[in-house]
């Protein structure tokens, strides 16, 4: 299977951690990619999380079907080793505070004259350069400084933040993103490139809908605007209440405002001057909020998707988590896949959501390995007998 994927035959050296870079290495590794996560003595942080609350879980999940290696890169001899693996390797990503990689050694300039042909790739939170660079930078202070967090919540409640880490997977997305378009130069002129991704600007598209409204002529759209379309411009968009949960409901067009008139029994509000169209509908929307309410909170969840979806309404329950990863149809399709992990038993994890040719062609599913499981054979293809290897650790290089 390997030798059809897309990156078959690109070798990454992994130095990421935490979430950020290790989703980027991941949609690599899935691709075909050989990932070997270079871990610093006792195992990336990630990986040292309490197992016991879950929180050792995201490690699994980010570093399946990657390799591990231990290397102390604040030694001289584990920074010569490094640059002995860069001349194997086509790419590095890493995404340590800026001025770390300089600090070791290892930055831009000395990788680049060892291996030319190699792809940097460096994330953080703000940047390699620039007045913040030196901020420190996690998805919740990335999340307040890029304004996320300010068009988060209620507009009479305090700001919020995002129930996801979309800070850090979105900088994430956009180093695999990045990474690949490196490469494709790499065919035409021969020569890497150097990489910088930083979460804050990789967010900030996502509030198209609130940066929009900032230029609009109406001046009393609030910054948070709950379930609400971030701009206001837009009715019905919310979650509404039913008999035993919630389901959110968009209405694009008008054909489909039409659609959910006839399933509320309310045909005539398809007509009304109130809600005839979209913009009488934005500018009544606590009356069409409050009349679909009305309706979905006497029948269930499982009543009302079927009936909406059945009108071709646009719609969704909300559903739990668990619901989510035992979701039988996103296991034939292929995201998530059930594995026995020996940390955890039998779960469900995502794979890749990139589908290549129209189907899942990825690597085979590999658990996230043991640290420094994979010492002994990537040292050895570098002429490193056993003997060595075991000097080697024994001195703390590894």
């Amino acid at each position: 299977m390997a030798g059809e994927l897309p990156l078959a035959g690109i070798r990454v050296l992994d130095l990421t951690q935490i979430y950020n870079g290790p989703y980027a290495t991941f949609l690599m590794a899935m691709a075909g990619a050989e990932v070997i996560k270079v871990e610093p003595i006792g195992g990336e942080y990630l990986r040292r999380r309490d197992a016991s609350s879950g929180a050792a879980m995201p490690f699994a999940m980010l570093n399946a079907c990657k390799d591990s290696i231990s290397l102390n890169l604040k030694s001289a001899r584990g920074r010569e080793l490094f640059l002995e693996l860069v001349d194997t390797a086509d790419v590095v990503a890493e995404n340590y505070s800026p001025g770390v990689m300089d600090r070791l050694d290892l930055g831009w300039e000395t990788l680049s004259a060892r291996n030319p042909r190699l792809i940097v790739a460096s994330g953080s939170g703000y940047g390699q350069d620039g007045a913040y660079q030196d901020m420190m930078a996690m998805d919740l202070t990335v999340q307040a400084m890029s304004g996320l967090m300010s068009v988060t919540g209620n507009a009479d409640g305090p700001p919020m933040k995002s129930g996801a880490a979309v800070c850090d997977f979105g900088g994430g997305i956009h180093m695999y993103g990045a990474i690949m378009t490196a490469l494709f130069e790499r065919e035409r002129t021969g020569r890497g490139s150097r990489i910088d991704i930083a979460m804050l600007d990789s967010v900030l598209m996502t509030m198209a809908s609130n940066i929009g409204m900032l230029f609009g002529a109406r001046k009393d759209i609030p910054l948070r605007t709950g379930n609400r379309h971030g701009g206001l411009s837009l009715c019905p968009y919310s979650v509404y209440p039913t008999s035993d949960g919630h389901i959110a409901v968009i209405c694009n067009a008008e054909r489909h405002w039409a659609a959910l008139a006839r399933c509320m029994g309310r045909e005539e509000l398809a007509t009304d001057p109130r809600t005839l169209t979209n913009r009488e509908r934005v500018t009544n929307m606590d009356f069409v909020d409050t009349t679909i309410s009305a309706f979905t909170a006497t029948r269930t969840t499982e009543e009302l998707a079927a009936m909406l979806r059945a009108a071709r309404v646009p719609s969704a329950p909300v559903r739990d988590l668990p619901d989510v990863l035992a979701d039988e149809a996103l296991h034939e399709r292929g995201l998530l896949v059930r594995v026995e992990h020996p940390d955890f038993g039998t779960v469900s994890l995502p794979r890749s959501p990139i589908r290549l040719g129209g189907d899942a062609r990825q690597a085979d599913y590999r658990v996230s390995p043991a640290y420094a499981r994979d010492n002994g054979r990537i040292y050895g293809e570098l002429g490193y007998d056993g003997g060595a290897v075991e000097k080697l650790q024994e001195s703390g290089v590894i």
